[in-house]
């Protein structure tokens, strides 16, 4: 599952077999996920790791949050691939997959994606966070082979670091 306005890449299971394969690898954390958004500033560290749990936040249902009673494990890695333009575009590696996950790990640590009606509702530059599932590696389920899918930096995403 990816967030909504998320674009990249996203695998689609044809059968419940590979539904099943998929879940299974999910769950023990060896399906690959990285992502790369562009955030507000620049982080003074060039990687670093989130470990803050995420639940529903404690007065607006439709957000999720660190500020809250009764939240799930969520582990982020992060990376600074570059900086520009007062933005920071960042590669970003999901040990856990809670709702909302990057948006919510990056406003914690004081970067906001860009673009994220929900978690910032500045809307500069673009009409949607400025989130991208750049890398998706898992292993077949039929044939047992590693795959690894990669999806390019979107225009509108591209045009953030270019102005």
């Amino acid at each position: 599952r990816i967030d909504m306005d998320t674009t990249g890449s996203l695998v689609v299971c044809k059968n419940d077999k590979a539904h099943q394969s998929l879940s299974e690898q999910l769950k023990v954390h060896s399906i690959r996920r990285i992502y790369v958004a562009i955030v507000h500033g620049n982080i003074k560290e060039d990687s670093g790791t989130v470990n803050a749990p995420i639940g529903r936040h404690p007065t607006d249902r439709k957000k999720m949050s660190t500020h809250c009673k009764n939240g799930r494990d969520a582990v982020t890695h992060y990376k600074v691939v570059e900086e520009k333009n007062g933005h920071s575009l960042v590669s970003l590696i999901l040990e856990t997959g809670r709702t909302h996950q990057i948006r919510v790990h990056m406003q914690y640590l004081g970067f906001p994606l860009v673009g994220d009606y929900l978690y910032n509702p500045d809307m500069e530059y673009i009409h949607r966070q400025a989130l991208h599932s750049w890398k998706l590696s898992f292993i077949h389920p039929i044939t047992k082979e590693p795959m690894e899918f990669t999806a390019e930096l979107p225009k509108d995403m591209k045009n953030i670091l270019i102005h």
